[in-house]
């Protein structure tokens, strides 16, 4: 999660894990400099950006952040570490397209989640293009590639509760269960999620729809799922 400014920096720096300090280059501000030094003696990244760079990333206030934190999630967590810690992951299985996968990673990291494992043959190459479209959100929240196979496994091996969102479901998103450490699955544009992580769901959700075409594109459905499970947790409150 995000922490803006000098206060909340400083606050988070004393009572959180902060795994990464985003600060707007030539600042010329004393007290940044002393959290920055402060960050570095503990090992903790220190990345530089513009002033627009630092002002789109950061949370609206009512005062331009020029430093910002990342607690809560380490970007380079396993799988393990992943499902052992807390937050919501969300599971793609069965998407094929990589600026579809970066859209709903982007949405993701602003919805408060503690990840994504995407499940799926990719090559580097559509991996690198996939990480392009969710404007390089991989850098605060933990991307893993594996098999389906892998992350059923690990999620069954897991305390977690896995939730899918398919139109068989029988429950809409705002009566669902998604407060704490759900893994909640979201399948493919042609043929959604697969009967094997059916079968291990707990709850399967389905959106309402009011039309006549019976489906909405994968970036809706997991970012109506998504806001719902951000409100019930909390989060950007």
């Amino acid at each position: 999660m995000q922490r803006r400014g000098v206060d909340e920096v400083r606050q988070a720096l004393a009572d959180e894990s902060v795994s990464l300090i985003l600060v707007q280059r030539d600042h010329a501000d004393p007290v940044i400099e002393e959290l920055i030094e402060e960050a570095r003696k503990r090992g903790i990244p220190v990345e530089e950006g513009s002033e627009s760079d630092i002002w789109r990333m950061a949370i609206p206030g009512p005062e331009a952040a020029k430093i910002l934190a990342l607690v809560g999630r380490q970007a380079e967590a396993s799988i393990e570490e992943l499902l052992g810690g807390d937050g919501v992951v969300w599971l793609l299985v069965g998407v094929r397209f990589a600026v579809n996968i970066g859209y709903v990673i982007r949405t993701a990291e602003i919805t408060g989640a503690a990840g994504l494992i995407i499940c799926g043959e990719f090559s580097k190459t559509e991996q690198r293009t996939a990480l392009r479209a969710s404007m390089k959100s991989n850098r605060f929240i933990p991307v893993l590639w594996t098999t389906a196979k892998e992350a059923l496994t690990k999620i069954g091996e897991s305390e977690r509760r896995l939730v899918s969102v398919e139109d068989v479901g029988d429950i809409s998103p705002w009566d669902a269960d998604l407060v704490g450490n759900s893994v909640i699955c979201v399948g493919g544009e042609h043929d959604g999620v697969p009967q094997q992580v059916l079968d291990q769901s707990e709850q399967i959700i389905r959106l309402p729809m009011a039309g006549f075409v019976p489906s909405y594109n994968l970036q809706t459905a997991m970012g109506v799922v998504a806001l719902e499970a951000m409100r019930q947790n909390g989060l950007g409150e």
